[in-house]
């Protein structure tokens, strides 16, 4: 009996990155942070939150880099066969992300928005 051990990550991406993994399946590595998926160091809620946020305040330094209209964070959350890849449309969990636009001096710990990833077709 094989048993398979998944990984849930939280990857720290740009509002183009989604339309890209909704549109082509994959998400494009260039449209990761450079910190990579995040891993939650436990199984409990307020670590898994941890990670989010971590991944979000990564979003947030990639969209400010690249200067992209609205500030707003996205984080992939996928349980991906190789965690060291960008996660395929088939293994995301959900998606996080701000639904207004955000101001240069935001708050960080601002809460993202929840969406199932049958949802994502309707966030372009």
């Amino acid at each position: 009996m094989t048993v398979r051990v998944t990984v849930r990550v939280y990857v720290p991406s740009t509002s183009a990155g989604l339309r890209v993994l909704v549109a082509d399946g994959v998400l494009p590595a260039d449209e990761v942070a450079p910190a990579g998926p995040i891993t939650a160091p436990g199984e409990d809620e307020e670590a898994e939150y941890a990670a989010l946020m971590t991944a979000a305040d990564a979003s947030a330094a990639l969209v400010a880099e690249r200067g992209e209209p609205g500030r707003r964070r996205v984080v992939v959350v996928a349980e991906p066969a190789d965690p060291g890849r960008p996660p395929t449309l088939a293994e995301v969990v959900s998606v996080h992300l701000d639904v207004e636009d955000r101001d240069e001096g935001a708050d960080p710990d601002d809460d993202l928005a929840w969406f199932a990833p049958e949802e994502l077709a309707h966030l372009r």
